[in-house]
């Protein structure tokens, strides 16, 4: 696979860890990722971070750049919104994950553990171009239009400008069926492990789109051999900003990850 030299189990036949704060991404080991859509306030962030630690979470999510698709809903506090989360990662003790929308931002990141490339920019290749110089884990989501091929050519540009710690993230794909947000392609999970040494996720908030849907899917990915979940979690979800019907409660949360670690524990 000569297009693929970098991200081909082929080429790296043993699994890659990636480490961030003591919690581990790959080979076995279930990392929970979790927080709110969007950063609200400081106050809002400091709240759900406190949830998340206490339910088992080993990161804290938080979108300060929000690439919406209207103009005219909520995208986000930007700047502010960085200096809330890593804050709020620090107080509570948790490594933070956020999403950039563009390579300008990127001064703004010091702080962030592991910077996210969301679906709309998977093949934004200047962007990745770089990610790619930088010495922060990129969590790379997999387009919602995108063949395992592409994500994994994706990973290959970030990989070939020199940084190779890069996480996969199954999201959900855009499919016939619209009772669902997205389609949950539970099968990329082990298609990808069998393709690449690199370390998968699932994000079962965005396929889900209603929160009572996530725990299933939550289950599958991990029993298909997911290295863990993203999932967005809000204590107020009736005033969330932004996607308020596929947030968790953090008490529903926490009994998602007691379930997960059963069933990781199962297989």
């Amino acid at each position: 696979m000569a297009d693929f030299e970098l991200t081909s189990r082929e080429n790296h036949p043993e699994n890659t860890i990636i480490e961030v704060g003591g919690a581990k991404i790959g080979d076995g080991n279930l990392c929970i990722i979790a927080g709110p859509c969007s950063i609200e306030s400081e106050e809002q962030i400091m709240r759900i971070a406190k949830a998340v630690k206490d339910a088992g979470a080993q990161m804290l999510r938080g979108g300060a750049f929000k690439p919406r698709t209207s103009p005219y809903t909520f995208q986000g506090l930007e700047d502010d919104g960085i200096s809330y989360l890593v804050k709020a990662g620090h107080e509570v003790g948790l490594p933070v994950v956020s999403e950039i929308t563009d390579a300008s931002q990127l001064r703004l990141f010091d702080d962030v553990d592991i910077i996210q490339v969301g679906a709309k920019n998977m093949q934004n290749f200047g962007l990745l171009h770089v990610l790619g110089k930088t010495g922060k884990p990129i969590l790379l989501k997999r387009g919602f239009g995108a063949t395992y091929e592409e994500v994994l050519s994706s990973a290959e540009h970030i990989m070939a400008a020199g940084n190779d710690r890069v996480i996969l993230c199954e999201r959900g794909i855009r499919t016939f069926e619209t009772y669902t947000r997205f389609t949950f392609d539970v099968s990329s999970i082990p298609s990808l492990k069998s393709l690449t040494h690199l370390p998968i996720i699932a994000d079962p908030s965005h396929p889900a789109g209603r929160y009572e849907l996530i725990e299933p899917l939550s289950l599958a990915a991990v029993a298909a051999g997911a290295d863990g979940l993203i999932i967005e979690v809000h204590d107020r979800p009736d005033e969330a900003l932004c996607d308020a019907s596929q947030a968790l409660k953090p008490d529903k949360f926490a009994s998602i990850v007691e379930k997960a670690k059963g069933v990781k524990a199962a297989i």
